[in-house]
């Protein structure tokens, strides 16, 4: 079964919900949840695993994809972490590095869908 532009709109939501989840927590709204930044655990991850490999898998783009959700999830570990030393201002600064990580995976998917 062809997957629908709607599939696709579903990741990018995934996608923002991940990006206002580690915002929240870099501005103190919220804790930062162990499950946020693994692979398995992560909305986009999921849908990936379950959604977009099984269809496919085998295109550059879907290995593109992961390795950027990977780099995502290590670097908003990494700006937490950063925050949790005190380091605010400068790991806010660092949400500009996750939305360029975002356009990129957003680029990927376009092509993933526009090819199917």
């Amino acid at each position: 079964m062809e997957l629908s532009a709607l599939d696709f709109q579903q990741a990018r939501v995934k996608q923002v919900l991940f990006k206002s989840r580690l915002r929240s927590v870099l501005y103190g709204v919220r804790e930062p949840e162990p499950s946020l930044f693994t692979l398995q655990e992560n909305p986009l991850g999921q849908w990936l695993n379950t959604v977009l490999k099984p269809q496919y898998g085998q295109r550059p783009e879907i290995a593109g994809i992961e390795r950027l959700l990977r780099q995502t999830l290590d670097t908003g570990q990494a700006l937490v972490r950063q925050h949790q030393r005190g380091e605010m201002e400068q790991a806010r600064a660092g949400l500009e590095h996750i939305e360029r990580l975002a356009s990129e995976i957003d680029q990927l998917l376009t092509a993933v869908e526009h090819s199917s």
